[in-house]
């Protein structure tokens, strides 16, 4: 919750000069709805016992203490515990002690409200605490609020009372409402807010206020593509843009129609262990603040048998991201890349693969190798002539095919 109003900066008298001059009984006031934040604090943590939430100062030190403060007590000082206070000491002295390692943290467990209208990123949830404020000594009846969010591309309606007005705002007193809007464009947004009243005079008039705001990208999400054969790989770098960390709470590849993913994760401690539970609860990839990153890698292949058919007819469309992260204190944040394409690779009419080496073989000895050569376009072609490819000059070649090097084909040729 930001604290100052008119968080938003409203244009300048110039740019609407006609309203300026007119005497208005209204005002809008506009106050952005955030999550507060943990502001470290020494002398009020040190100061601080879990006693002072429970009990009165007397509590413990009294002539009678009651059941429930001996209760809290036993609680407090575990009888296992090696007691860092004397029994029934109530007083300041041993506050300046540290009795856990999360105590050097300085947190006060005290939530600070924001001081400033703050930065507003793609993905997030635009909330708003608007009041419209009556200043003057009248009345004013049959109020009509609008309260829409204006971009590069369109207007967005968050708020029409034109079904049902508004009564009256009598003088000194306000109608506050709230509205939120997905964040899905990037640059400069506008907060419109208008209001039509009947004035103490009677007199219909017309209120515009405009609050002015700009979107950023949170994170920025760089792509490599690499393909070797009918496999394709995706690495995917994201990188925090933002002054807070991001907890990723979900990075999903959906690949496009023709391919299949498959993560690619390094293998886990031996010592980690595996379980339904820990897939469930599992802890989300830390990105820290000011350009902190994170790399994910994904396998592709074709989700037809036929690879060289699916890649000639296919388009290069591999997928898309669906990435959704919370802040510090659990804010929300959702974002969809724009379709990924592949590298564009020069098609090939045939394509030779070997479907069975042996796996030891002897010197000058003869061995057997299945080669399989597949027309990957739609005609006829061959005659097709196999051959060992030429070795680097003044090396001589250590192997020889024997056997048929010549076949009027164009599916498969097996040689010896």
């Amino acid at each position: 919750m930001s604290s100052p109003y008119t968080g938003a900066q409203p244009p300048s008298p110039a740019a609407h000069q006609p309203q300026a001059q007119q005497n208005h009984s209204l005002a809008f006031r506009v106050m952005r709805l955030s999550r507060p934040s943990l502001q470290p604090d020494q002398a009020a943590l040190l100061r601080f016992d879990p006693r002072d939430v429970f009990l009165p100062e007397d509590a413990l030190t009294g002539p009678d203490p009651s059941p429930s403060a001996d209760f809290l007590q036993r609680l407090l000082h575990p009888s296992d515990s090696p007691a860092t206070t004397v029994p029934g000491d109530f007083t300041f002295r041993d506050r300046f002690l540290l009795r856990d390692p999360a105590d050097t943290l300085a947190l006060p467990g005290l939530l600070v409200l924001p001081q400033s209208f703050g930065a507003i990123y793609l993905g997030e949830t635009f909330c708003s605490y608007i009041s419209i404020n009556n200043s003057s000594s009248f009345e004013a009846r049959d109020v009509v609020i609008k309260a829409e969010i204006q971009t590069e591309r369109q207007r967005i309606l968050l708020l029409d009372t034109s079904k049902a007005p508004v009564e009256s705002i009598r003088s000194g007193g306000r109608y506050d409402f709230i509205v939120e809007h997905d964040v899905k464009e990037l640059g400069a947004h506008t907060l419109v807010c208008t209001a039509l009243y009947n004035d103490g005079d009677g007199e219909r008039k017309y209120l515009p206020q405009f609050f002015k705001f700009t979107v950023s990208n949170p994170l920025s999400v760089r792509t490599k593509v690499r393909t070797i054969k009918d496999t394709t790989y995706l690495e995917a770098c994201i990188e925090n843009h933002t002054k807070s960390n991001l907890y990723m709470d979900q990075v999903d590849f959906e690949p496009a129609q023709q391919w299949r993913a498959t993560r690619l994760e390094a293998d886990e401690h031996p010592s980690a262990l595996k379980s339904t539970i820990g897939d469930l609860c599992k802890q989300p990839i830390l990105i820290r603040a000011g350009g902190g990153i994170y790399n994910y890698l994904y396998q592709l292949r074709p989700s037809s048998d036929e690879s060289g058919q699916t890649k000639a007819e296919g388009s290069s469309i591999l997928g898309k991201f669906q990435i959704t992260w919370r802040t510090n204190l659990g804010e929300p944040g959702r974002l969809q890349t724009q379709n990924i394409h592949s590298t564009p690779t020069a098609s090939k009419d045939v394509d030779l693969c070997a479907l069975k080496v042996p796996p030891v073989i002897f010197l000058e000895r003869p061995f057997m190798v299945n080669l399989c050569l597949t027309n990957q376009s739609d005609k006829t072609v061959g005659p097709f002539e196999i051959f060992v490819a030429p070795s680097i000059s003044g090396e001589e070649k250590y192997v020889l095919v024997n056997g048929l090097q010549k076949l009027v084909s164009c599916f498969t040729c097996f040689l010896l």
